[in-house]
């Protein structure tokens, strides 16, 4: 028995059914996650070092080269980047896609401990993470002081609204940013040091023995046991101040009369540390905490209880402190999924008057409808146990599935309209007509998830992207099949009456439609007379549409205007924050004042605070939504994202000392680089060689024309004072290199004493020089002390030089490199900038040794491309396969799959003339057509090959026969994915950038591959005939068959 007679005969069953897959449906959307992107691991994992004060020369000898060699041998891993500058270093680990990556974290982690033990000691413990889109926070929001009180600000911040915030549903974890601990801070006079001949090591010897605790074990009595404590730690700030300095010049002092105390050398204070970023919001002094949400929860939902927090925490805030979001990414999320929900309801209208159109009954549009829910709801219950969230894949998946999921079902009821039509009951109807159309159903929906099997073979991190999208795709087709053969049949039974036309309207266009019917079989007659024409006629078109390719825009993705991006201000090598600070209040000042502009924070010093990013300010701009942003006096309209940037950029340039680097957020997530479109190392192994190239190469890039925002990590001229030890001087007066290196070490970055307990926290002890103004001269001041406990002079041991070093240093796979990274200009293909920079490397890299390596986005573009190709090429050999084993035939397969290059005609032709680049998204649209559009020639060859079975052999009359048939359910599907396109198609809202070059594909591709499958696939059919020996084998199998009494081919 048929599927579709089990439901005809039990229609409970087939009710059960659909409710039962509404239902659950319902549940498993309603506990799924919500984000941006979908859950991905990247196969990358970055180790952190900080060490203050420590040059990039030696975080790259004493910390990233140790390590590196450890890490190589790490199973799986590809590359290994590093970069090191003034205090700080970061060392990027690639592993192979197919590696586990929390094994892989395993095996990081154990070499990086390994390594410990050979690092500095005054290194601070690592940090390792793995990165994936969802660790970044969702809001950013900034805790604002008008009391100007920054260290209760900070400590406010991290003993309570931290963990007010932490009880937040769905919270993972905060992040403070630009947060300073407190200190201890010991700041020592060189001129009283001096006085009373003491060095910096007796200041530190004297802390570390005179606060300190330590345990005494316990005393037990008869009745008790008391636990015993040496209570030697400094309880308060004057406590600790009288600290006794009981040695000098490591000798101990025999006259206590002449006793020191620790005051009469150091300024002491408890107070924040030295301050190495400046936060602001919207001119406020402020603090950022980084909300992150646990994985798989809902990112809106998440969002929004933190605000409600917001709201309740505020009137509660002691006075001048407030909160506000600063960044909020599920804002754009949830203003998509509502542009989607929007384009979901249109899509349906669109496709419900379409199917009253060519049925001319509302209650079976009605029951082609049901079709959608049905199948959408249900894809919902096998992405929740796949454990995937609505994200931009999963939700475009299913958006553009609605025009797909009625396919079926307008196959099945046509064709049952059709029986009925001939004078059939309703039951008779649906039980023949689903039995003759179950079978080309099958078939089709088997190519269109044939389609997307190559995705799972797709190298790179994109692939598995496109993963998500094919898995959503082919569960609600498959789901629509389901529902076709079993629901749609036992409505049709029992519910769907067939209409009739009787008003105007309705004639005209059935009318209408039996006169296309007639037109069409006349010019098919004319084209399976002259078949070959008709092919090469096909064939040119198909190979002028090709060349269009050469004039569209390649990229990786579409630019989104998601009303925020970054603005990073580059200030001179060297300039000090103090400077960088007055220069982006200026800056703030202009944003501040555009109309489009609703909040600004700024970060000076970098989002890292180290010593080596005081050049730089990292700003994030959010602009006001759509429609408030006010008219732009130059353009004469309300600017976009990307045009504000545009108009902003040469603004913030005009600044002195400035130049301003944008960054667009909606192009990252896609790779694990900075986030720029071009992004490439330059490798070699001198410095001052590299250095040439990267100026030659970076000032073509910056006068092509192609691209803006050129800039790089190789930096020049940071200003740096090198105090080189007097070997032979040192050596007579008993000092060691060590020693000298200690005390400027401990005087000028900071060496940490110990640890002062306060409140329940133990705080740094800071012992570093006095600031005076100028810390130059006061080197010269500085003493050491010599092996016989005697003070020595520092001139007297060590000469000063003045000169210009790195700000960063750069390495890949242990070789030397510079980043070197822009933004494409609007308009322009990330292809044709990422083909000149390849082109002018070939030139200016004349000595060997030196080469380019994509990197980031550009690597992720290139490899990405290269994936979809084989994607289309294997999805073509799978369709192949799959059709060829449906239709036990080598041949017919062939004229079926004529129609995906007239559809790759169409989608080039209608990306070309609406603007729109080859994107990812658009690729997808791609392999999506791959699938729709060889219905239609399924549906024609599946129905010729039936005619010729019932006794019209000849394959020009079967031809005849069939396809006129075919002609209106070819038609009523091909336009009904069309009409669900159209909504996104023709967005403007908020996610449209990346749903209009997908619907445009499918509209373009379906109607040119529509128009042409109906002529070009029958010819094809035609010519292919001759070699096919299919009666004879055909009519002996059944025979066979029939003769042993098996059923199963009829």
């Amino acid at each position: 028995m048929r599927v579709s007679d089990l439901s005809i005969r039990n229609p409970v069953f087939a009710w059960m059914l659909m409710f039962g897959l509404m239902i659950f449906g319902l549940i498993s959307f309603s506990r799924m996650g919500l984000s941006q992107m979908p859950d991905v691991d990247f196969p990358v994992i970055t180790v952190s070092f900080t060490l203050d004060g420590a040059a990039p020369e030696i975080m790259e000898s004493q910390v990233v080269d140790l390590v590196e060699s450890a890490l190589m041998t790490v199973e799986g891993v590809q590359t290994i980047s590093s970069t090191s500058k003034t205090g700080s270093a970061n060392i990027t680990v690639e592993f192979d896609l197919n590696r586990d990556i929390n094994l892989a974290l395993q095996d990081v982690q154990a070499k990086v401990s390994a390594t410990q033990r050979l690092l500095p000691d005054e290194l601070d413990p690592p940090t390792i993470s793995k990165t994936n889109p969802e660790d970044q926070p969702i809001l950013w929001i900034a805790l604002t002081t008008d009391t100007g009180d920054l260290q209760f600000m900070m400590q406010y911040a991290r003993d309570y609204l931290k963990d007010r915030f932490a009880t937040v549903d769905g919270v993972g974890d905060i992040f403070l940013g630009g947060y300073t601990d407190p200190v201890m801070r010991v700041r020592v006079r060189p001129q009283d040091l001096n006085r009373h001949s003491i060095s910096v090591n007796d200041v530190l010897d004297a802390i570390k023995a005179e606060h300190k605790e330590s345990p005494g074990g316990f005393i037990e009595t008869d009745k008790m046991q008391y636990n015993v404590r040496t209570m030697g730690e400094a309880k308060s700030v004057d406590e600790f101040k009288n600290i006794v300095i009981s040695r000098r010049g490591g000798q101990a002092v025999a006259d206590p009369t002449n006793v020191v105390r620790l005051y009469q050398v150091a300024d002491i204070s408890f107070g924040l540390d030295e301050i190495r970023r400046i936060s602001r919001f919207n001119g406020k002094p402020a603090l950022g905490l980084g909300i992150r949400k646990q994985r798989g929860t809902n990112a809106v939902s998440v969002a929004r209880s933190v605000k409600e927090k917001i709201n309740e925490l505020n009137p509660q805030l002691p006075k001048g402190l407030q909160l506000a979001v600063n960044f909020d990414s599920t804002k754009f999320i949830e203003q998509s999924v509502h542009e989607l929900n929007k384009h979901l309801i249109l899509a349906v209208i669109l496709t419900s008057i379409v199917c009253w159109v060519f049925l001319g009954s509302w209650s079976a549009t009605f029951n082609v409808l049901l079709s959608i829910p049905t199948s959408l709801l249900g894809a919902f219950i096998g992405l929740y146990f796949l454990g995937y969230t609505l994200n931009t894949f999963t939700l475009l998946g299913l958006t553009l599935a609605i025009g797909i999921v009625v396919d079926d079902a307008i196959m099945v009821l046509e064709n049952i309209f059709r029986y009925n039509e001939k004078g059939y009951g309703k039951i008779e109807s649906a039980i023949v007509g689903a039995r003759e159309i179950g079978f080309a159903a099958m078939a089709a929906t088997a190519a269109v998830i044939a389609i997307f099997l190559p995705v799972a073979f797709m190298s790179g991190i994109i692939g598995k992207f496109f993963m998500q999208f094919g898995v959503t795709i082919s569960i609600a087709v498959f789901l629509s099949l389901v529902e076709s053969l079993t629901i749609t049949p036992m409505r049709c039974a029992n519910f769907v009456h067939h209409g009739n036309r009787t008003t105007r309207l309705g004639k005209a266009f059935e009318a209408s439609l039996h006169n296309l019917t007639r037109v069409y079989d006349g010019w098919l007659r004319s084209a399976v007379n002259h078949p070959w024409k008709v092919i090469i006629g096909s064939l040119v078109f198909v190979a002028l549409s090709f060349v269009s390719i050469k004039f569209l825009r390649k990229e990786m993705s579409p630019a989104q205007d998601q009303g925020s991006f970054l603005a990073r201000l580059i200030f001179p090598v060297g300039t000090s924050l103090a400077y960088a600070d007055k220069q982006s209040k200026k800056a703030e000042e202009l944003l501040r004042a555009r109309s489009e502009v609703d909040k600004v924070y700024s970060a000076v010093g970098g989002f890292g605070g180290g010593a080596g990013d005081s050049n730089i300010t990292m700003m994030f701009i959010t602009l006001k939504d759509r429609g408030h942003r006010g008219v732009d006096a130059t353009k004469g309209h309300e600017l976009t994202q990307q045009e504000f940037m545009e108009v902003i950029r040469p603004e913030l340039a005009k600044l002195e000392d400035t130049r301003p680097i944008l960054m667009d957020l909606s192009q990252q997530g896609f790779s694990s680089g900075r986030g720029y479109p071009i992004e490439f190392a330059l490798l070699g192994s001198d410095w001052d060689k590299l250095g040439q190239y990267e100026a030659q190469l970076r000032d073509e890039m910056a006068k092509s024309g192609l691209m803006v925002d050129v800039d790089s990590d190789f930096k020049e001229g940071m200003p740096e004072i090198q105090v080189k030890p007097e070997r032979m001087s040192a050596a007579f007066r008993g000092v060691s290199v060590s020693q000298i290196g200690t005390t400027v070490n401990a005087l000028i970055a900071g060496v940490k004493a110990g640890e002062y307990p306060q409140g329940g926290h133990r705080y740094d002890i800071k012992v570093k020089l006095l600031d005076s103004g100028d810390q130059t001269k006061e080197i010269n001041s500085l003493v050491v002390s010599n092996t016989r406990g005697n003070l020595i002079s520092m001139p007297a041991v060590v000469k000063q030089e003045k000169t210009k070093a790195l700000q960063s240093i750069s390495r890949k796979n242990r070789q030397r490199a510079i980043s070197i990274f822009a933004n494409v200009k609007p308009g322009v293909s990330q292809q044709d900038a990422m083909a000149f920079v390849e082109a002018k490397a070939k030139e200016i890299l004349t000595e060997p040794g030196y080469m380019i390596e994509q990197g980031g986005s550009s690597k992720t573009f290139k490899e990405s491309f290269q994936s979809l190709i084989f994607a289309l090429v294997m999805g073509l050999v799978i369709a192949y396969m799959v059709l060829a084993s449906q239709f036990n035939s080598f041949i017919d397969p062939v004229a079926i799959l004529m129609a995906l290059p007239f559809s790759f005609s169409g989608a080039f032709f209608a990306l070309l003339v609406t603007g729109q680049s080859l994107n990812m998204f658009s690729m997808i649209g791609l392999l999506l057509l791959m699938g729709i559009v060889k219905k239609n020639s399924i549906l024609l060859i599946e129905f010729t090959n039936t005619v010729r079975d019932r006794g019209t052999p000849a394959a020009k009359d079967a031809l005849l026969e069939a396809c006129p048939v075919r002609l209106r359910p070819i038609l009523m599907t091909s336009v009904a994915t069309i009409a669900a396109a159209i909504p996104s198609a023709t967005a403007t809202g908020e996610g449209s950038e990346t749903m209009r070059p997908m619907a445009i594909c499918l509209i373009g591709g379906v109607l040119v591959s529509t128009v042409l499958t109906l002529f070009v696939v029958p010819c094809v059919y035609l010519l292919l005939d001759k070699f096919r020996r299919r009666d004879d084998v055909r009519e002996q199998t059944k025979k066979a068959f029939a003769h042993v009494g098996n059923e199963a081919m009829e």
